[in-house]
């Protein structure tokens, strides 16, 4: 897991571009904390931060390989999961290795095979390989875009990075946001390739991008497709436990401390109690983690999105499966704390996070790394088997809209909105969503025979796989690669994602509650407590002294007026909110103040260029 940046310009001697490169490189130190490398060769200049995971000693980027024609090099971030059968079959084909690293496995199987190598992996990458044999620089990234990619075309080539601080700590590059930008940095809808800063783009999931003198050019080498599923119940049980203990016997494959992410909910129990079982067998036990808040139990109220604490539940599985657990316990004051906030979205480049939700996360992520570096996280599971509300909610599966929005509106509704009125207008997020819902929908493939039903919940699983997993997987890999971690999602293997897709909803909810597929597939793995547990999303404290802390944070920005902030944000609606008496302070509007703190942080790291005419 690492970090990479470069640049390739066709019309200019990149050797005289050291210090820029240099700077661009820097931008990803904490994505790769134990290495840093940089590579000029021709037209292309390659930067790379390295966490060791695989071959501590041999892995080091960027990695050459010299031929006649001319050299390959690559800087390459994420893990390969299959590489040990890809690596036996390119020895079986006359290559020899001089390392033990995913990273050479995959630069070989480019000699061998060019960009066709993309549908031979199977794993989370983001990697940029110069073929220096035809001036050439390839791009590719993993099937669910689990690892972060990004791009900037310029007159005579490109950027490119991990996160887009890399491509911006380049004068090509200015940090502009225009209102199409803006749209989606609010929209909650993640647009494929879309990367809100102004003449920026992401490599796509499944996609390769190739730039070469005549330009840039893409090629898809994997979609989410409909195909017909001919398994009973049971085969498709034994089948999907089948994939996830090969999936997680694959990801548990590491050279540094591993650990899990424990929730207490079905998820996330399944994966560490079958990490547990695979690890006993070599005497090794999994260690565990949660997160907790400073009396959570004596706050906690049940509302229409979580029933029950995850503490109870944890200690379950933590009993039942006997990890070596731990807590993260923290307090309101931490959570709200300003300098955590910005360290937040400073990991994120924008502010569009889900306010304490975050930094708990990013706090969680902190205290795993002084003692693991590879996590194995139940993320995306939710997608894959179908265990939101939205899925059974009735309003969100008639709406002519992404599914989330309608319990996003219900839940937040006005009390969110801080923005200016004039600015809302402008906007006008509603044709924006409208417009890319209808492009989502219109890519999906209906099964010849498939009712309406079946047809519609096919349309809700895409929408979730494609669009909405997204945010929540940049969510994760950015903020656990702000601390230097490196956090798998075992959930994500495209061929699980391939086989329950494609799983009539009827066969996913075959008892009426959400996920019975995966409930089913670990019904003898979890404890009973998890097995009957309703779904529960990621925690969110319910302490007042966090809203309180965010309403005195709130009257400081307001006690500057001059603040750009509120060139975006409505001052008076503001002002209301951070005056409300603290016990009235609902959800919506806790959420409204957070965001309008994270933009004023935002503005503060960053000082966009915003350009809302």
């Amino acid at each position: 897991m690492c970090g990479i940046t470069g640049w390739v310009s066709y019309d200019r001697d990149l050797r005289t571009e050291t210090a820029t490169l240099d700077a661009m490189t820097r931008t990803m130190a904490c994505r790769g904390p134990d290495d840093s490398g940089t590579w000029i060769g021709g037209a292309a200049a390659l930067g790379h931060r390295r966490l060791a995971i695989i071959d501590l000693p041999g892995g080091r980027q960027p990695m050459t390989a010299e031929t006649p024609e001319g050299t390959v090099a690559l800087v390459y971030s994420g893990e390969t999961y299959n590489f040990t059968e890809l690596r036996r079959e390119l020895t079986a084909l006359g290559h020899r290795f001089t390392t033990d690293s995913d990273t050479e496995v995959v630069l070989r199987a480019y000699l061998e095979w060019g960009d066709a190598l993309a549908e031979r992996l199977n794993g989370m990458y983001a990697f940029a390989l110069w073929d220096g044999r035809r001036d050439t620089l390839v791009m590719i990234r993993d099937r669910m875009g689990i690892k972060p990619f990004y791009y900037h075309p310029t007159p005579d080539g490109v950027l490119f990075g991990s996160e887009p601080k890399a491509i911006l700590a380049n004068p090509l590059a200015p940090a502009r946001i225009r209102l199409d930008g803006l749209r989606e940095l609010l929209a909650l809808v993640k647009t494929p390739g879309h990367a809100v800063w102004d003449g920026m783009r992401e490599v796509e999931p499944g996609t390769v991008v190739t730039v070469d003198r005549q330009g840039v050019h893409r090629r898809l080498y994997w979609r989410l497709e409909t195909r017909p599923h001919t398994d009973d119940r049971d085969t498709t049980i034994a089948t999907v436990r089948a994939l996830l203990e090969d999936i997680v016997r694959r990801q548990l494959v590491a050279d540094v401390p591993r650990c899990t992410l424990l929730s207490g909910g079905l998820d996330s129990s399944a994966m560490t109690a079958l990490a547990a079982r695979q690890l006993a067998v070599h005497g090794e036990k999994v260690r565990s983690f949660a997160v907790d808040f400073v009396g959570q139990a004596d706050h906690f109220v049940a509302d229409e999105l979580r029933a029950t604490p995850d503490a109870p539940f944890v200690h379950d599985v933590a009993r039942a499966c006997a990890t070596d657990h731990q807590d993260i316990v923290l307090d309101a004051q931490a959570l709200a704390d300003l300098d955590v906030r910005a360290e937040v979205i400073r990991a994120r480049d924008l502010p569009m996070g889900l306010g304490d939700m975050d930094t708990s996360l990013y706090l969680l992520f902190q205290a795993i790394r002084e003692q693991s570096t590879v996590a194995l996280s139940g993320e995306s599971a939710d997608e894959v088997f179908g265990g939101y509300q939205q899925f059974f909610d009735e309003e969100a599966r008639r709406a002519d809209t992404f599914p989330w929005l309608v319990r996003y509106g219900r839940d937040w509704g006005e009390d969110a909105d801080v923005l200016l009125p004039d600015l809302t207008e402008t906007l006008d997020l509603g044709a924006y969503i409208a417009d890319g819902y209808r492009t989502a929908v219109a890519d999906i493939a209906r099964l010849e025979g498939e009712s309406d039903f079946e047809y519609r919940m096919r349309q809700i699983c895409h929408l979730h796989l494609t669009r909405f997993v997204r945010v929540l997987l940049d969510r994760k890999d950015r903020t656990s690669m702000a601390v230097g971690l490196e956090v798998r999602v075992p959930f994500c293997d495209h061929r699980l994602v391939e086989y329950v897709y494609n799983t009539p909803w009827a066969l996913k909810s075959f008892d009426g509650r959400e996920k019975s597929l995966l409930r089913e597939a670990a019904a003898d793995l979890i404890p009973k407590s998890v097995y009957d547990r309703v779904k529960s999303p990621y925690p969110s404290t319910q302490d007042p002294k966090y809203a309180l802390a965010l309403q005195e944070h709130t009257k400081d920005l307001l006690a500057r007026p001059s603040h750009p902030v509120f060139d975006l944000v409505d001052r008076e609606r503001l002002r209301r909110a951070a005056h409300r008496d603290t016990p009235q302070i609902t959800q919506a509007s806790r959420h409204g103040l957070e965001r309008a703190l994270d933009l004023a942080l935002w503005l503060d790291l960053y000082t966009p260029e915003l350009s809302l005419a």
